[in-house]
């Protein structure tokens, strides 16, 4: 599958607005891993905004350790990010809220209706489009460099669960993502933007406009034999799910917070 660098780069130019990040393109036929190839490009010395694209993975990763299967035809970018400004080594999650809510909502502006499944996927018709790994580099508990690596399902094989945004364009009466280049402009535009949102205007502004793509809202859960209503995500990235009590004196709702990784939620078709 050909890559057109200048095609990407010409798109790039023509559709910021800012240039927060000074995008730097590295293009890979296949690495193990977007993420790994980029640290040590940035062990080399590379700087904030370097990118790392491949076309297939061999050894990619998800979330918690797991495999992240990387066929040919998929989408597979890094991009590294520095801070010269403080960010907790506890608020990583911040910057894949912020990525994941760039990203899905330059989707939509070309008309491809992504939500948000907590913490770090993108969905489309209630299933799986891609996925977020955000990796730090932390000193005296702040957050020093990021890699934020992004899958997303083009034109290669899918799961029960997933869905790839060609199948999706073909059930459409418009193909608003013309090509794999596109794609990957419109990823990086939308971490691009999600970073300026939150180095910009802050973390609650960010997180409520993660929530308004959140397609987790209101769902029912069940802790410990409990159940309960996601109700919003808290800055460190933990589910806020109000729990329902037997006990009618009871005039609060008990809130808990869940970790990420600590319950799946499934997939489920959405209006979002």
């Amino acid at each position: 599958m050909e890559f057109n660098l200048q095609n990407l780069e010409a798109a790039l130019k023509a559709g910021r607005k800012y240039t927060y990040l000074p995008f730097s393109l590295h293009f890979f036929e296949s690495v193990p891993s977007t993420n790994q190839t980029l640290w040590n490009l940035l062990n080399q010395g590379a700087i904030s905004g370097t990118v790392v694209i491949a076309t297939v993975q061999s050894a990619g990763r998800g979330q918690w350790g797991r495999q992240w299967i990387s066929p040919i035809g998929g989408l597979y970018v890094s991009v590294a990010i520095s801070f010269d400004y403080k960010i907790e080594a506890t608020d990583s999650y911040q910057l894949t809220f912020a990525s994941a809510w760039g990203i899905a909502s330059q989707l939509r502006q070309r008309g491809v209706d992504v939500g948000i499944k907590w913490p770090n996927d993108l969905v489309l018709n209630g299933r799986k489009l891609g996925g977020i790994l955000t990796e730090t580099k932390v000193n005296k508990g702040q957050i020093t460099q990021a890699v934020i690596g992004v899958g997303i399902n083009w034109t290669n094989p899918v799961p029960e669960t997933g869905i790839n945004l060609e199948s999706w364009q073909g059930s459409q009466n418009f193909r608003p993502i013309s090509c794999l280049e596109m794609l990957t402009c419109t990823v990086l535009l939308g971490i691009e933007s999600g970073m300026e949102c939150l180095c910009q205007e802050g973390v609650s502004i960010l997180l409520s406009r993660y929530l308004d793509l959140l397609t987790n809202m209101g769902d029912k859960v069940y802790v410990n034999n409990l159940s309960g209503t996601v109700v919003g995500v808290t800055p460190q990235g933990n589910l806020r799910v109000d729990l329902e009590t037997d006990d009618t004196k009871e005039l609060i709702t008990p809130e808990i917070y869940i970790e990420p990784g600590t319950i799946s939620l499934g997939y489920h078709k959405s209006s979002v």
